[in-house]
Parts: C-alpha cells; structure tokens; sequence
C-alpha cells in the first residue's frame, strides 16, 4: 500500500486507527514493564505507551491506555490499581503538552520529565504513607537523610522516592518522544477519536467579529456540563464512601463484638461461679485459681483480637477484681482490689448489680478506647456472682478504617479522571460541536448579503450538517450511574485488597541484615543461625518454665524475628576493621566494640518511625546489649545478671556459640565438644545459667542445625577461595 492508500485508510477509518494506537501503546506499557522487571533494572518503564498515544491521540486515548494498564497490572500486583491516577494524571499532562506543541522543544521535554518525576515520585510515595504510615528503607536516601537530622522524614522520603524515579521517567519521556517522531508528521491528526458524525464547519472571519461584539459574560456550555458531571460524580462517591466506611466500620465493629463476646463466654464458662468469693478471701493463692488463671491467659494470648480480659465482681460503687490477667501485677490491680466505676460503665451500674446480661459497650477513658464485652458468671444456684469482660483495642480498627478510606479515595481518583476525560470528549461530539456548527450557520445567515444564491447557499450548508446525537441527558444520567455502580465494584474489591504490615516488617528486618552480613566477609549464614539458635532457647526456656512472666508468645516471636538484626551495628564499622584477617589491636578492638551502640542508635531511630513496631524493642535490646556479660564484665554499660535484657542474654549465647563452631579467616571452627565446654565455663559468668542449662539440653536440635549450615558455609567459603 502506497502513502496516498495509507492516508486514505486512515482517513475512511479514523477509529480503528485510534483503536490500534491504543492497543499498541497499552502493549507497549506491559511489556516494557515486564522486560525491566525481567532484567531486574530499578526502573518502570510502565508509562511509554501512555504518553505517546496521549500524544498523538489526544485526552481520552491517553487516559484510556494509562488507566487500563494499571488495571490489567493489578491482576498480578493489586497494589498497581491504587497507583493508576499516576498513569492517568500522565496522560493527561502529556496529551496537555502536545496540544500546545511543547514535547517538540527541548524545555517541553525536561518539562514532562520534571513533573512526571513529581507526579510519580512525589504523589507515589505518599499513597502508601498516607494507607500504612511512612516506613524507611535503610538503603534509600530518605534513611540517610532522616538519620542525619538535616531534612524532616517524609520530606526525605518524599524526596528520595522521587530522585530514584528520576531515571525512570528521563528514559520513559525519550523513548516516548523518539516513537512520536518516527511516526509521519502527516499521519498524526488522524490518531484521535472521532465521533463526529456531522460535516464540519471551518472557522472564518465573521464568526470571531460576531463573538467580539457580544456584551454577554460567555461561559462555554463544556464547562457548564463538566461543572455539573464533577458535581454530581464527587457527591455520589462522596455519600458511597462515606456509607461505605460507616459500613466497614459498623461491620469490623460487629465482628469484633462477637469475638469479644466469645472470649468473655468462654473466659466465663472456664470460672467456677462458687469459688468466686473463695479466690477473693485467699486473694487468689488456691491451687484451682491459679489453674483457672492460667486457663484465661492461654483464652487470652489465643485471640490477637482481644487486648485485655479480666473478670470483676460488681458492686455498688464500683467493680472487686477476681482475676486480672496480663497487669494483675500492677499496683491496684491485685486480686480482691477495688476498682471505681468508669463514666462509660455509669449508665450499665443497674444491670451490673443486677446480674443481668450487657451488649457491647463503647468506652473511651484512662484505659483507653475499648469495645468492651461482658458475660455473667454463675454460681451453681443460677446466680450472677461476676463478669468475665473482654476489651478490643479501638484504635486498632480505627487505624484499619482510615487505611480502608485511604484504598477507597487513591483508587477513586483514577476513575475520576478518566470520567473526567471522557465527559469532556463525549461532550464535545455529542453537544458542543453540533451547537457551534449550528450557531455558526446561523451566524452566516443573519450576516448574509441577502442575494438569492447566497440565501441558497446558507441552506444548503444548514440541511448538510445533518446533526444526529441522541439524548445528552441521558447519556450523562447513565455515566453518573454506572460510576456509582462502579463505586459499589470497587468498595468490595478494596475489602479483598487488604495488606498486612507484617510482609513491610519482615521485608525490613532481611533487608537490614543482610545489607550487614553482606559486608562481613565472614559472617556466612551467621545471622540464620543464630536465629535458629535463639527459637531453640527462648522456647527451652518456657518448656522449662522460666521466666514466665516475660515469655509470652509475642516475646518469643519478637525475640525470634529481631534475631537477625542483633550485629546490625556493624554496619559503622570500616571495613580494614570488620574484614581483618588477624587478631585486632586494642584501637581496633575499641572500634568492633561500637557495633553495639551504634546497632542500638538505629534500632531506636527505626522505631521512632515505625510506630506500632513493638518487636523492634527487642532487636534493640539484643544490637545493644548481646555482648553483656551476666557477672558485668561486658560491654558497653557493664551491667549484670537480669538487667540485662532477657532477649540480649539469649543472644549472647547463640552468638558466642556461632562463633566458636564457625570458621573465621584468623582461626578454624572449633570441634563442638569444645565450644560447649566454653559455654558451661561461661554459665554464671559470661552467661545466663539458664540459657545454658537449655541450650545444653537441645543438644539434637543444635547439631542439626549445625550441620546443616555449617555445610553451606563451606560452599560458600570455597566458592570465594577460601576453602
């Protein structure tokens, strides 16, 4: 096909041209995309596609490509459709750049550039901040930034986002405007989408003089109906997410009623109705208080839900605790206390003291903001001697409705905008075009000269237009209706879209650690190990029942998690320092020493900016204090026995033990036998007695591990050259 048949398909098909440009732009994107997550390139690559047919096709081409290539991205990572008014805003800024010519000089091209790395680098990086809370990525700018007090963190992660983006979105425009250029100048006007089905009337003279006389404060009927479709649209998903936040949070609400419910039913049936005041008069030292006592803490560390659970005899003036699981120790909170009556139980003291069943209560006091359940304990004689109560964190659900707020709004945005877009193209095939070509007709006809072919002429020119457009009001009954459908779409996939902050948690702590022992020459699998050291310990020590009262299943999943970041300290220490062949010099040494403050400094700066973040505590403990020697000889405070922190003591011994089995540049592994008659020299001086005392007893577990890692590292200390 010569250029005349090319250009005459183009100009027969307008829209199938258009459709094809989309296609093939929407391909661009994916694949692209995938060939630099292939290659493992720190780049995107996700928006070429898009700005070269916003270029060449206008508005609602270039939005279409951008929103759907986020759509059909989220099928494989649902986060992409949170990021899609990204794309879209991309679209839009690009076919904004072309309309006005400015891709073809070179201050237009930095110009995209500049605010695409805004749009994604800046806004980007607030989507998540805004849905999870700002988290820090050690080997990002925004840590460095933060850590040196110089810039404040969510302007440094602001910042850092957007100069890693940088180099994505110079390559992106380049690609994009090297494709625009190799396509024929003469081909580019026939990439938009046209519905116009009317025969066009070209613009003269008389229509600008007749306009220039007009008195009449013009505002153009396109802005009008944009006016009243964003309007309309924003006050539709204003009430569908706003009902649709009451539902979640009524319905989490609900849900963790019942669970509360549940927990005080099952805490009550686990209470013997006449053994209450017995427990009371003993002040709880009876065998089956006790047994009772520990049955309600298993009821308790088995619902993650439930923040606290206790049971209390209502009295006149306020409540006479018989159990208190978790803060019982604390002062007023031993059994047989009194506790007053809270202004939120004020209204419930007639059925407190009537032993009758209570539905959930909302409190928000000293304790905190608590949904509270409550389930009457019985005696045998059938009569309400207590309650076992059942509190819910608040804020815990609260915190899950803002982010279920933030999913809906980032998501909203995009559908905004491409509705947007395509209100304004529809509007103008379908109503602002057909009335200025009528207007001009009659413009030229009440400005004819009057002669009978000139009259003709103008007739002939009106009848030509033949104008077929349907119902507009219709029309923009059903977008505004579909978005609402579509709004109703979009709150049930949010609610299946839920991430937990545990994978962000985890992601942090490997890539901490890892970026430490990739720098330690002779760490090999150390922090693996050790961690595998640490379970065997800290779970020898509840088997044999000590430290009870600090080895809950959350300490042991904190202390287990922090393990690998427990010599993240290291990474202040010089190279010539860490790597050193032989033994180091007193200066040296001092130096090595610093791991374990410095490991202490950024545990404590990491947890002032992740809140919630409680494991970290016990990372800090062990990066701080693992070198601590239980008769005080350690270092760096010198402290002893139990204030070192249990996490730190546990550590000690793992560590020491890698140590001693491993093979190091300046000595060999030494044989088990060995090193576990250091560890017994050291219990009592060095080490906890009794993490020793268990460690000694797990002896099978151990060597298995031993074994297992102690055969990779001699791959891996082979295949450097150093077997």
């Amino acid at each position: 096909m010569n250029n005349s048949g090319v250009l005459e398909f183009f100009r027969k098909r307008p829209n199938i041209v258009t459709a094809a440009l989309c296609i093939a732009g929407l391909a661009l994107n994916l694949l692209l995309n995938s060939l630099v997550s292939a290659l493992n390139l720190p780049l995107y690559l996700d928006t070429v596609g898009t700005i070269m047919v916003a270029a060449l096709g206008g508005y609602l081409p270039g939005v279409l490509v951008g929103f759907f290539t986020n759509i059909i991205m989220a099928i494989s990572e649902p986060s992409s459709l949170y990021y899609g008014v990204l794309n879209v805003l991309i679209a839009f800024f690009s076919a904004f750049f072309a309309e006005r010519g400015w891709i073809k000089k070179i201050h237009g091209a930095i110009g995209m550039i500049i605010l695409f790395t805004v749009i994604c680098g800046g806004l980007g990086a607030l989507i998540p901040w805004f849905m999870e809370g700002l988290s820090f990525d050690d080997e990002s700018l925004s840590s460095i930034l933060s850590v040196t007090g110089h810039v404040d963190p969510v302007i440094a992660h602001i910042l850092s986002k957007m100069i890693t983006d940088l180099p994505d979105k110079t390559i992106t425009v380049i690609l994009a405007l090297i494709l625009i250029r190799l396509i024929p100048q003469k081909y580019h006007r026939y990439f938009g989408f046209n519905m116009w089905m009317q025969n066009p009337i070209a613009d003269d003279d008389d229509d600008n003089k007749v306009h220039k006389k007009t008195d009449v404060r013009r505002v153009s009927l396109r802005v009008k109906t944009l006016v009243v479709f964003v309007f309309s649209l924003s006050t539709v998903a204003v009430v569908c997410t706003v009902l649709s936040v009451n539902s979640y949070r009524k319905a989490t609400i609900n849900e963790h009623s019942q669970i509360a419910l549940g927990t005080a039913g099952l805490a009550a049936g686990s209470i013997n109705g006449d053994r209450v005041e017995v427990y009371l008069e003993d002040g709880g030292n009876t065998r089956d208080y006790k047994e009772i006592k520990n049955r309600l803490k298993m009821i308790l560390e088995s619902s993650v839900e439930i923040e606290y659970l206790y049971v209390y005899k209502a009295e006149p003036e306020g409540f006479r605790v018989v159990f208190d699981i978790d803060t019982e120790e604390l002062p007023g909170n031993e059994v047989g206390a009194f506790i007053p009556y809270d202004e939120g139980f004020e209204p419930y003291i007639p059925q407190l003291l009537a032993g009758e069943e209570i539905e959930p209560i909302l409190t928000n006091d000293k304790y905190g903001h608590l949904l509270t359940a409550m389930s009457p304990v019985y005696s045998s004689d059938g009569k309400c001697v207590c309650y076992a109560i059942a509190d819910v964190d608040m804020q815990r659900l609260d915190a899950a409705t803002r982010s279920f707020l933030v999913e809906i709004i980032s998501v909203f945005f995009g559908f905004f905008i491409l509705m947007c877009t395509f209100t304004i193209w529809l509007t103008n095939y379908h109503i602002i075009l057909p009335v200025n070509s009528i207007v001009k007709c009659m413009n030229r006809l009440s400005n004819t000269s009057g002669t009978q072919e000139s009259m003709d002429e103008n007739v002939k020119m009106f009848r030509s237009l033949g104008i077929h457009t349907g119902d507009e009001l219709e029309n923009l009954y059903l977008s505004a209706t579909g978005m609402t459908k579509n709004q109703a779409e979009q709150v049930r996939s949010i609610r299946k879209l839920s991430e937990s902050t545990a994978k962000m948690q985890d992601g942090l702590i490997i890539t901490m650690a890892d970026l430490v022992e990739s720098r330690d020459s002779d760490t090999g699998a150390h922090v693996q190990k050790t961690a595998a050291y640490v379970r065997i310990i800290v779970e020898g020590l509840k088997k044999k029942g000590y430290y009870i009262e600090k080895i809950t299943p959350k300490f042991i999943s904190d202390v287990v998690r922090s393990a690998p970041l427990h010599d993240v300290g290291k990474i202040n220490i010089p190279d010539e320092v860490l790597n050193k062949p032989g033994k180091l010099t007193d200066e040296e040494y001092e130096i090595m020493k610093t791991h374990t403050t410095a490991g202490k400094r950024i545990m404590e700066h990491a947890i002032s900016t992740v809140e919630g973040d409680n494991y970290l505590k016990e990372a800090r403990n062990m990066a701080a204090y693992h070198h601590e020697r239980w008769d005080g000889k350690g270092y760096p405070d010198r402290i002893h026995g139990e204030v070192i922190p249990l996490s730190a003591r546990i550590m000690a011994v793992a560590d020491v033990f890698d140590a001693l089995t491993s093979p190091r540049v300046y000595k060999p592994a030494f044989p088990l036998d060995k090193a576990l008659t250091i560890l017994e020299e050291g219990k009592g001086t060095q080490f906890d007695p009794k993490c020793v005392e268990v460690f000694m007893e797990a002896l099978p577990e151990v060597k298995v591990i031993l074994k297992k890692y102690n055969e990779e590292t001699m791959e891996y200390h082979y295949s450097k050259g150093k077997g």
